[in-house]
């Protein structure tokens, strides 16, 4: 009789045993554990292909990609702490999604309406969807407004960071004092968020380096393995412009600069920096489009040495100097550049 018992013992351990493993691996599919974000997505009319993601904040922003597969999609990271991701379409529209550990978010739209994509599962990114929702009709300068409005309501949410930069900063007409007064109420409600802090100093430094006038010093390595610095850009106009393979607006930069370059020939020397993680992606948009002049692509994105240096803090960005190496003008739009030059080349 004792031998029956025992094995009904064992028996009994063993069956909690295996419902404990059955339990702990239902949990686990159940949800993110305590530092992975998860997003699952569905897209009418899109039903196959990928999509770019990179993050805009935190240790690691290389580029990434998500596979579209019968119109959904899944991705998951590990964090250790919120970021902004930013999901590039094929035809570059963007759509920022608010990371956060132990979280999971939804993401549901379709394809000819990109603009109406909703991100649920967080209040973050549901208040980030709201504003978009809100702005998608609006003008320019009622978006303006509306955004203004949403940084002083929300300082404290990540997506006033996000706003401020694509609203002030990366837009067609950048209000930089603006976005100074508002990166300052953002530092105000969160002092210890880095992402806000390192945005100011940038701000603050733009500003500070327009007042000097000169291009700073500078020697780095193409991606050709050829120097390249300050004292080789001494046309009587040059540019220094920053680009990548999933960014529209700054490869439209680049293809308006080749059409000034077969125009006005030795008058004019650019170098450009390529934000790509990867060198191969950069060498191949450079080949499309014929570009010859110096490209720096060392595959950190935003952590490139190179944009410190010169205050180049945006997609696109650029600087104009003249022969002597004086700033001629900054951080101006793709459509003032080309303005800028032809009129210095008269």
């Amino acid at each position: 009789m004792q031998p029956m018992k025992q094995m009904s013992k064992d028996i009994r351990h063993f069956l909690l045993l295996l419902f404990t493993i059955h339990f702990s691996l239902f949990t686990l599919s159940c949800g993110p554990d305590g530092d992975h974000f998860e997003m699952k997505g569905k897209f009418k009319g899109f039903n196959q292909g990928e999509l770019y993601i990179y993050a805009t904040d935190g240790p690691s922003q290389k580029l990434d990609t998500i596979a579209i597969i019968n119109g959904s999609f899944e991705y998951s990271t590990t964090l250790d702490g919120l970021r902004t991701y930013v999901i590039v379409f094929p035809n570059f529209s963007e759509l920022p999604i608010i990371g956060q550990p132990g979280k999971k978010v939804t993401v549901e739209g379709d394809a000819s309406h990109l603009k109406e994509v909703e991100v649920k599962g967080t209040k973050e990114n549901e208040a980030m969807t709201a504003f978009r929702l809100q702005t998608s009709q609006m003008t320019p300068p009622e978006v303006v407004k509306t955004a203004e409005e949403f940084i002083n309501d929300n300082p404290q949410a990540l997506a006033s960071i996000y706003i401020l930069n694509k609203v002030f900063i990366q837009s067609q007409t950048p209000d930089y004092d603006k976005a100074l007064e508002l990166a300052t109420v953002i530092m105000n409600a969160s002092p210890e968020n880095h992402a806000i802090a390192k945005l100011k100093k940038q701000l603050e430094g733009l500003k500070n380096y327009k007042e000097k006038g000169l291009l700073p010093k500078f020697t780095v390595t193409d991606i050709d393995g050829k120097t390249v610095s300050n004292v080789d850009l001494y046309a009587k106009v040059n540019v220094i412009s920053t680009w990548a393979s999933w960014n529209y607006d700054s490869q439209n930069a680049q293809r308006k600069l080749k059409r000034l370059e077969r125009m006005h020939g030795s008058q004019l020397k650019f170098v450009s920096i390529c934000l790509d993680a990867s060198k191969k992606e950069c060498r191949k948009n450079m080949d499309r489009d014929s570009i010859r002049w110096h490209n720096i692509c060392d595959g950190k994105m935003w952590e490139t040495p190179i944009l410190g240096q010169l205050g180049l803090y945006f997609l696109p960005d650029n600087i104009i100097t003249d022969s002597k190496g004086k700033i001629i003008a900054h951080s101006i739009t793709t459509n003032e550049l080309e303005r800028k030059i032809e009129e210095l080349l008269k």
